[in-house]
């Protein structure tokens, strides 16, 4: 007979806050001028996850215009052909992330 003692796995999160589904257009490029065109499909208060249509490149800042928001920086965390996960320069305020999340309706 083997004795042996129990410890559940404690299960950890990466992400500093929940992130939300969505399906958003929104634009690369700086100054107002979106050189390219994007989806952001799921956002949080700190970062995004974006679909494409130009490879991203781990590690390179990017100037994302979001509706209802406008402008923010991100730095590009990982990139997988056309789909990358950013993390805002400065969280999102809660507002901000209500209102990204009213246009959806």
């Amino acid at each position: 007979m083997f004795a042996a003692e129990f410890e559940p796995a404690q299960t950890t999160t990466r992400r500093r806050s929940p992130r939300a589904p969505v399906s958003l257009d929104a634009g690369l490029g700086r100054g107002g001028l979106d050189r390219t065109l994007c989806k952001v499909v799921d956002v949080s208060i700190h970062g995004c996850r974006l679909q494409t249509y130009t490879a991203m490149k781990k590690g390179s800042t990017i100037w994302l215009t979001l509706p209802r928001i406008g402008q923010i920086a991100a730095d590009v965390r990982w990139a997988d052909d056309f789909v990358a996960g950013c993390q805002f320069q400065t969280p999102l305020t809660d507002k901000q992330f209500a209102d990204l999340l009213q246009t959806e309706v």
